[in-house]
């Protein structure tokens, strides 16, 4: 993979902190591996608290609601309750949380890829159609052409 360009030092005025990179940004809202993990339990649809447990072993009750309760703050998951009478509650992602599926697929993907090469005993994602691995690229709507990394600088354009 590509370095970006190294355009010169940046100076920051004393006392400043660096501005955050946009991984920075993104992993101070879901950056830790059970808040990965609820997210991926619920892309399938909304479960209630008793289900994501049993999906998600090894992970504490106190845990499990932390992480809830930090993702719902976050606008990531919405809870919706379904009794009163005990406060019963179901979970389930928002549109800020679906458009997650598409950055967790690669990271599954890019984390089976790796078990291959280890263990040779997971499989890649195929093509339903034609039973071909995918690969994950940046793609130009406007061009109608696959971007290399090095055309895809982490600056952006406003």
């Amino acid at each position: 993979m590509a370095r970006p360009a190294y355009h010169g030092p940046v100076h920051q005025p004393l006392g400043e902190p660096p501005p955050a990179s946009a991984l920075a940004l993104a992993l101070d809202r879901v950056g830790d591996r059970w808040s990965l993990l609820v997210i991926e339990a619920l892309l399938d649809g909304p479960l209630r608290f008793n289900a994501l447990a049993e999906s998600l072993p090894g992970i504490a009750p106190n845990i499990l609601t932390d992480r809830l309760r930090r993702l719902e703050r976050e606008g990531i998951l919405r809870g919706a309750a379904y009794s009163q009478r005990p406060p019963r509650v179901e979970y389930g992602l928002t549109a800020d949380g679906r458009d997650l599926a598409s950055a967790l697929r690669l990271l599954a993907d890019w984390g089976n890829r790796r078990a291959v090469a280890v263990s040779g005993g997971h499989q890649p994602l195929r093509h339903v159609t034609c039973g071909t691995p995918l690969e994950a690229r940046w793609f130009c709507p406007t061009c109608d052409v696959a971007v290399p990394d090095g055309e895809a600088p982490e600056e952006r354009r406003v």
